[in-house]
């Protein structure tokens, strides 16, 4: 059963928690669910409502276990995220579909190409976190001490890390703080800044930060630590065909998530581009939305492989 709140919707699921999404761009165009980042929610989505509308593409952004409007889940994995999906999909009465992970989202499109792919059109990665075994990933991230600290206590006991890790977590990336946006705009590449620097960019990512603190920090808290454990499957054995992009100057997630994920992800097709940021799903909006409808068309740049990718995900 579906609420409808304002502009946005709240699934009730079978097993009695809820879950929040809004639709953005065109209602009646090609269905794509945009999974948000860390911090992020549901909002995050209106970044590219304009040119998904002007593209004819139905964003879909949705609230993970414990974020915005959605119901917290004791023990989530990666892998608890597919079912959740087919719940929304089917409520929503779509057959197939288009995923899309914005830096954070990542390793929840890499969990649909593997356990739904047969309800997948397109599935693409942007700015795109990779897993523990990176080489040198805390080095690249260039994490405080108290986060290293945070990192190792949560492989062990991961809600003791949840409980230490929230009251920091609330203090530096609640909006409602006095400096919040310079605060994040210190911690991000040029290029970001400049996106930064436009009044209704800053909005919703100010907005979108917010939100995912609706219930407090425990949801973004999980949804982090995840990140710093096994993602419970391999990337080989993935295989429907994920666009991955990145930007080389991203400092947020450097450009060696995505690469590695690139070699490692049997069908991946990978776009690096020069003088990006973290933020790149605004600024390459349109090229990202082209690449997405030209291969949900019959002219798929994946079509010469259809049948041999046929045969694999049989």
């Amino acid at each position: 059963m579906i609420t409808r709140t304002s502009d946005d919707h709240i699934l009730h699921l079978r097993d009695g928690r809820s879950l929040g999404y809004r639709e953005f761009g065109d209602p009646d165009g090609l269905p794509v669910f945009l999974f948000h980042g860390i911090p992020g929610s549901r909002l995050g989505a209106r970044v590219i409502a304009d040119q998904a509308a002007r593209h004819g593409l139905r964003v879909i952004g949705t609230d993970r276990p414990g974020i915005g409007l959605s119901t917290f889940q004791r023990g989530r994995t990666f892998l608890d995220w597919p079912a959740d999906l087919k719940e929304i999909a089917d409520a929503l009465e779509l057959d197939q579909f288009a995923v899309i992970g914005n830096s954070g989202g990542s390793a929840y499109v890499m969990a649909c190409a593997l356990r739904m792919p047969e309800r997948l059109t397109f599935a693409g990665i942007i700015s795109g976190m990779g897993p523990v075994d990176v080489p040198r990933w805390q080095e690249e991230l260039r994490l405080p001490r108290v986060r290293r600290i945070l990192i190792a206590i949560g492989r062990r006991s991961p809600y003791l890390a949840c409980r230490m890790a929230g009251p920091v977590l609330q203090r530096e990336i609640d909006p409602a703080r006095a400096g919040a946006l310079e605060r994040i705009k210190s911690e991000m590449s040029a290029a970001d800044r400049r996106l930064l620097d436009q009044p209704d960019v800053a909005h919703v990512v100010l907005e979108d930060a917010a939100e995912a603190l609706a219930q407090g920090a425990l949801g973004v808290t999980w949804d982090l630590l995840l990140y710093t454990r096994p993602w419970g499957f391999k990337l080989r054995d993935i295989k429907f065909p994920i666009h991955l992009w990145h930007g080389d100057d991203d400092i947020t997630v450097p450009p060696i998530f995505g690469q590695t994920m690139a070699e490692r992800v049997p069908h991946s097709r990978a776009t690096f581009w020069p003088d990006e940021g973290h933020l790149m799903a605004i600024s390459r909006a349109e090229e990202i939305i082209e690449t997405i409808k030209a291969t949900v068309s019959k002219d798929s740049i994946f079509s010469s492989e259809q049948p041999r990718l046929a045969a694999a995900l049989e």
